[in-house]
């Protein structure tokens, strides 16, 4: 996560702090890799929790519909705002020189809304945004804002929103509560916050206003070439008999929710889960975008544009599940340090080293910032889902479970600095969760992003680093003896949860959250679960959900027929971003994952805990016991008091017997297929208007009658947009954009357009445009 520039957050002018943030700052968080594909539709893991995928079902089992449920989907634009997609730092890697320069791909936010038909108060949103993660503040910032709509949004609570991250490595920080993920970005941008809010908000606005009576129905699909482990040497920590229950070391199951009307019989959307970091455009790229999961979502939805069985605006969300420990770099890690051999298995180092240390993604080949890799990654999502979808609206062929029962969800707040709870597997012992810290592998980073310094992976005990790290820590705070010991074997680098100068480095207090539709349940995870977390995470539920105990309070499953077994899946990160959830047993490794898991060794066991005992106010049928849930402790928000040191635009001019607008490097006469359309412009800050709903740059193509139609705008992967200030003193700069020609593209004449905005001195916004020459695709 992000951490520089703290010296001037805390008012420290000491050479041991500037050391720290620079340390944080090299971090990086989890990155991606990926494999070939195969999408057969059959996985061959049989584990509770999951459809069973081998069983022997009736073609016509599930023909029936299903429950008639109130169903709605909604999209809408959140990329940055005063911090757009320039001069601020991008989220994820936490590199303060990672700053943004351009745009590939705008970022969205996705809504659906299941509700009941009868008791039409009675239904959850499920959001899944084109960011880092859920956040505390922006979670707290929808609900007000859903408020402030009126009587009507009165049923969107706390108990049944969940805002969930596509955990994209490639979208603008400075949005985050607490501190840690500040520094990088020089703090908190109070609108860059507000675009991710308000584009949420207008996102459940658009499914409330589509609401209409529909179906739900289920399947899912092995994918098994698209995200590989980057931890193999701490899952293999896992007890063998876990392990031999599993064909893979992470999940290659991708589970699909498909949304259907009732009146035509239409497609509105579907939304499924599915395990890849975020991290295919690597730490060097500038450019922001939804990483492989945009990718994914933006095929889907333009594929669906001229489908019949799908109404217009149909919307697809590809949300994350136990993502801990996958990675898109399916290729694995190698050391680019000449050598070309494979990283160390245990620590994934090279000669001793972590920066070396690099994942490969399926065409890390190209010198494009991972920009190819990230495609495939994402269009191997898009193909499985799609390959599933097919599946599912063919009856005669279809293995799609429909959805049958109630709705409900919950939510409470639940303080994980010293939760004690019984020992699941001994219950004459107690366990205890500590106050949030960092290990030191956590600054080694990982082979997605690997940090910096003499950090490693698979740090247990006493550090091996140097002792001034140690002199570092204390400075910022020494780790008592208590907290030493609770997160035992963790060696702790940072002690992220009992920092509060100036305000909260970290939560402590964290989400909760369980939703429910039918057989469906989800965990919305406010951390990133490894595979393993997350497997023992569902199948604990599943369990749980079947107990008589249970059943008695609602009879909800059947399993005479596999119809009602229950089918749980995992979102996240969401909510409120807590870092890493790893076993026991891969805490005790402590590679990144488990160093970055926060409330010590019992984290995963906590969330099981919670989470199970509060199954029983999700299933009742009383909504006033549901309401008696103790909502716990608030975590405080900080967004009118966080610090900020990010400078504003000040003006804009064009050059000397130039103006804004002008191309200063025009297009070729023709191109061919597979070539780039490259042109430049005099232009001008793009901080000044974020254009949201709208576009930086389109092409657009000469039709009858002298006029020119828009076919691509810098939504579309092969468009991209550029801009750099080539004079700081005088407020000059520019802007290249650079359409990459596919073998879609129709012959024709074809323009470039650029959409501006310049800031006088005296604070005007005025637009312009510029526009490029004409070229014949050939």
């Amino acid at each position: 996560m992000a951490r520089s520039y703290l010296a001037a957050a805390l008012a420290v002018s000491t050479l041991a702090t500037v050391v720290v943030f620079h340390l944080t700052t090299s971090f990086g968080l989890p990155q991606s890799t990926f494999l070939n594909p195969k999408y057969d539709g059959l996985g061959t893991e049989n584990v509770p929790g999951q459809i069973p995928f081998n069983a022997e079902i009736n073609p016509t089992a599930f023909s029936e519909d299903g429950t008639k449920y109130l169903l709605g989907v909604g999209k809408a634009d959140i990329t940055g705002y005063s911090q757009p997609v320039v001069e601020v730092n991008l989220m994820g890697y936490a590199d303060p020189d990672q700053v943004g320069t351009g745009l590939r791909q705008r970022l969205y936010s996705r809504a659906f809304i299941i509700g009941d038909l009868d008791h039409p108060n009675n239904r959850f949103v499920y959001l899944v945004l084109d960011t880092q993660s859920g956040d505390t503040a922006v979670r707290h910032g929808i609900l007000e804002g859903l408020k402030d709509l009126g009587s009507e949004y009165e049923c969107y609570g706390k108990n049944t929103l969940a805002v969930t991250g596509t955990h994209s490595h490639s979208g603008p920080g400075a949005w985050l509560n607490y501190l840690l993920p500040q520094i990088t970005s020089k703090g908190f941008d109070k609108q860059s916050y507000q675009a991710i809010v308000d584009g949420a908000i207008l996102s459940i606005q658009r499914a409330h206003e589509d609401l209409t009576p529909g179906y739900l129905s289920v399947d899912a699909v092995e994918i098994e070439d698209a995200n590989i482990n980057r931890s193999p040497y701490a899952y293999l920590a896992n007890p063998q008999g876990e392990r031999a229950r599993y064909k893979h070391d992470v999940d290659k199951v991708m589970t699909m929710l498909k949304f259907k009307r009732a009146s035509d019989n239409k497609d509105m959307g579907m939304l499924n889960w599915f395990p890849v970091h975020g991290t295919s455009m690597l730490g060097n790229n500038t450019l922001i975008s939804g990483d492989n999961k945009g990718v994914a979502a933006q095929l889907f939805e333009k594929s669906m544009k001229s489908s019949s069985s799908a109404i217009p605006g149909f919307v697809a969300g590809f949300s994350q599940s136990n993502v801990g420990d996958s990675s898109p770099n399916i290729l694995g890690a190698y050391c680019e340090d000449g050598s070309g051999t494979q990283c160390n298995f245990q620590d994934s180092t090279c000669s001793g080293r972590n920066e070396p240390c690099h994942g490969r993604g399926p065409h890390f080949q190209e010198n494009d910032q991972g920009a190819a890799s990230c495609f495939e990654i994402g269009r191997r999502q898009y193909m499985g889902a799609k390959a599933m979808y097919h599946t599912m609206n063919d009856r005669s062929n279809s293995r799609a479970i429909s959805i049958h029962g109630p709705i409900s969800g919950l939510h409470a707040y639940r303080d994980l600095s010293n939760f004690t709870f019984q020992d699941p597997k001994d219950p004459s012992s107690i366990l205890v969760t500590c106050p949030a810290a960092l290990g030191y592998s956590f600054a080694a980073g990982t082979t997605d992003g690997p940090g910096a310094f003499d950090f490693k992976q698979n740090s247990t005990g006493k550090p091996s680093a140097s002792p001034l790290w140690a002199v570092v820590r204390n400075f910022l705070r020494e780790p008592s003896k208590v907290q030493k010991a609770c997160h035992s074997p963790k060696p702790v680098l940072l002690d992220v949860g009992e920092i509060e100068n100036p305000y909260l480095w970290t939560p402590n207090i964290v989400d909760i959250q369980l939703l429910r539709v039918g057989q469906l349940i989800i965990i919305v995870s406010p951390g990133e679960a490894t595979t393993m977390a997350g497997r023992r995470w569902k199948e604990s539920i599943h369990h749980a959900a079947l107990s008589p105990s249970l059943t008695s309070l609602q009879s909800s499953f059947d399993q005479s027929n596999g119809k009602r077994e229950p089918i749980i899946v995992l979102g996240g990160p969401a909510n409120t971003y807590t870092h890493y959830i790893a076993t026991r047993e891969e805490y005790a490794v402590q590679r990144y994952e488990g160093a970055s898991t926060l409330y010590g060794p019992n984290t995963l066991d906590a969330y099981i805990n919670l989470t199970v005992s509060f199954l029983p106010y999700l299933f009742t049928s009383s909504p006033s016991y549901r309401h008696t849930l103790d909502p716990g402790p608030s975590p405080p928000i900080y967004t009118n008091t966080s610090l900020s040191f990010i400078t504003p635009v000040i003006v804009d001019h064009a050059p000397l017997f130039k103006k804004f607008g002008q191309v200063t490097t025009d297009v070729l006469p023709a191109y061919r297929h597979g070539e780039t359309a490259i042109v430049k412009f005099v232009g001008a800050n793009p901080r000044n208007n974020l254009h949201l709903e709208g576009t930086f740059a389109a092409v657009e193509k000469y039709g009858h009658g002298g006029s020119w139609k828009k076919v691509r705008d810098d939504a579309d992967w092969d468009l991209t947009f550029r801009w750099r200030r080539t004079s700081t003193l005088f407020g000059t700069s520019e802007v290249e954009v650079n359409w990459e020609i596919g073998t879609d593209v129709k012959r024709g004449l074809y323009r470039i357009r650029y959409f501006g905005d310049r800031k006088s001195l005296g604070g005007n916004i005025e637009a312009f445009e510029g526009i490029s020459g004409v070229s014949r695709i050939e």
